[in-house]
């Protein structure tokens, strides 16, 4: 709670950060393990495959087709959730774009492979890392089956686990102090970038919460390295195709990786040494107390373990014939918005439906919705400009309203559909509430709409502890990245906005505790290309042999 009010912004002053571009020492944004066995992955480009359309991943037809792990199906996961999208090229200067965004396109997050032996990869089970620069798996170390099968024991059968660690100075290079939020906002766009990708392959994704963190660490062999550069373990996701029998929170639960076996392999032999990414560094304390008071000590309570059901039958409209994954692909984070683009209401709503909990990416996160949306309307037809409000959790209606001091109308728009909580707060020209309250950008008053996340905060740390301050972040970039692809699938941009002033928005609504934060803020609506740039694809057709 210490760190999230001192890195809050403010409009008389901002949170601790360097103040400038240090160029000379932006950190390399490609890890690679020097020494390490590299195994190119197949590329898969989009163009090769029509099915699944976009907007079955949210509606999965019931005995659709379902791969199984091996190196193309493992290719095509990684291609479609952490590899390089396209470069972009101005005046010289030469830079990647991912599938899975990023602040200030500083990616933070590494991806990890643990598998069983698989032909064309390995001929035994092993840990990997990924390599997006070449669309590569390194070999860090390899299990016996004995391991292997000790660490996916109450696991669905075919199981295959992501792992995901972040590295703080690649933000803080240039966010400072705050740098730590928007590490958790890319492990939230990462990990609904896994659920999706693995739902095109009409797979299950769920989050292993029993998984301690000194132990993830040791399963992703990162547990030796130490410094500003080193790697922070994250969260570990089991992918595995649909089977019969379920894999419910009570099998989540009961998922118990044994503590003896994760330090025997902690203890193996680990392949290649990590790269300098830095010459010189600008130390930032706060951010490794506030890691360290965030890591999971232990599994969760009975208590945590709670979903809900899908709200309802979707908005009635006709599915679009988009391919999936070149939506997924296509995902760009809009520099700028044209101000004069409206937005369908029936697209609007089917936005807000897809981020509502029950369906992919959302069925990855075993706890019950803590994140709701202050929506500023701005350019959305047939509905009044106005503040609205999304309670993704119809429980807390009541505990909102009874925190949400200022008088408000409280009024369910028009053709609102059932099941979704949405709430007219007031019919108003916010465009100046919503700028202001992102730090004056323009980019929120420009879109069709602009959104503020509100986080469960205190009450939450206290029924869970302090481990749940990083989940409060993944599921708003959870959020975050369904409505990136929810804008291009609409034929507008997006992008996330981590410049906000936290307590002004809370004036916004009269919130005068901790009972709700600000998390996240985000805007969609017609994009301004930038026409200086030059694009190109993100691998071509003779791709660099190293990662470096």
């Amino acid at each position: 709670m210490e760190y999230h009010q001192r890195t809050k912004h403010h409009q008389h002053r901002y949170a601790p950060s360097p103040g400038y571009m240090d160029w000379p020492n932006q950190p390399n944004p490609f890890r690679q393990y020097s020494g390490a066995k590299r195994v190119r992955l197949d590329h898969l480009p989009p163009e090769t495959a029509q099915r699944p359309r976009y907007d079955e991943l949210f509606r999965p037809v019931p005995g659709g087709p379902v791969r199984v792990p091996d190196r193309q199906s493992l290719s095509q996961l990684l291609y479609d959730s952490l590899s390089l999208s396209a470069w972009k090229e101005y005046r010289g200067s030469r830079w990647s774009l991912r599938v899975n965004p990023s602040s200030g396109d500083l990616h933070p997050t590494e991806g990890y492979i643990i598998c069983g032996a698989i032909p064309g990869l390995h001929d035994r089970p092993a840990v990997y890392h990924y390599c997006p620069l070449t669309h590569a798996l390194e070999v860090r170390s390899e299990l016996t089956e004995q391991l292997w099968h000790g660490v996916t024991r109450g696991l669905p059968p075919r199981a295959v686990l992501v792992g995901l660690t972040s590295i703080y100075w690649r933000e803080s290079w240039k966010y400072g102090e705050r740098a730590f939020r928007y590490c958790q906002h890319d492990l939230g766009h990462a990990i609904a970038a896994v659920a999706l990708a693995a739902a095109v392959l009409g797979w299950e994704t769920r989050l292993l919460e029993t998984m301690t963190d000194d132990l993830l660490e040791r399963l992703l062999g990162v547990h030796r390295q130490q410094g500003i550069e080193a790697e922070h373990p994250e969260c570990l996701l089991v992918v595995y195709p649909k089977a019969p029998k379920p894999f419910t929170l009570d099998c989540q639960r009961a998922y118990e990786p044994s503590h003896d076996l994760l330090e025997d392999i902690g203890d193996g032999h680990w392949h290649g040494s990590p790269n300098r990414l830095s010459a010189d560094h600008r130390e930032w304390p706060i951010i490794d107390t506030v890691s360290q008071a965030t890591l999971k000590p232990k599994a969760p309570d009975k208590e945590f373990w709670t979903q809900l059901a899908p709200p309802g039958r979707e908005i009635d409209l006709p599915d679009r014939t988009l391919s999936a994954r070149q939506i997924i692909r296509q995902r760009r984070s809009a520099v700028a918005l044209d101000g004069k683009t409206a937005l369908d209401r029936g697209a609007f709503y089917r936005m807000l439906q897809r981020v509502l909990p029950g369906a992919v990416p959302f069925t990855a996160l075993p706890w019950r919705p803590s994140v709701h949306l202050l929506l500023f309307v701005h350019r959305v037809t047939s509905l009044a400009p106005g503040l609205y409000l999304l309670v993704r959790d119809p429980a807390r209606t009541g505990d909102l309203r009874a925190a949400i001091t200022r008088r408000f109308e409280w009024r369910r728009p028009a053709a609102c559909p059932a099941g979704m909580h949405l709430y007219r707060l007031r019919e108003t020209d916010c465009r100046q509430a919503a700028r202001m309250s992102s730090c004056h950008q323009e980019i929120a008053a420009d879109g069709a709409f602009a959104v503020a996340m509100l986080g469960e905060f205190e009450p939450r740390l206290s029924a869970h502890g302090a481990w749940f301050y990083r989940r409060l972040h993944w599921e708003a970039g959870a959020i975050g990245q369904v409505l990136y692809l929810e804008a291009e699938a609409a034929g507008v941009g997006a992008t996330g906005i981590g410049c906000f002033f936290d307590d002004a928005t809370h004036e916004i609504l009269g919130l005068t505790d901790r009972r709700y934060q600000t998390i996240y803020h985000f805007t969609v609506g017609g994009p301004v290309e930038d026409t200086r740039l030059t694009s190109l694809p993100g691998y071509p057709a003779h791709p660099p042999k190293e990662c470096s």
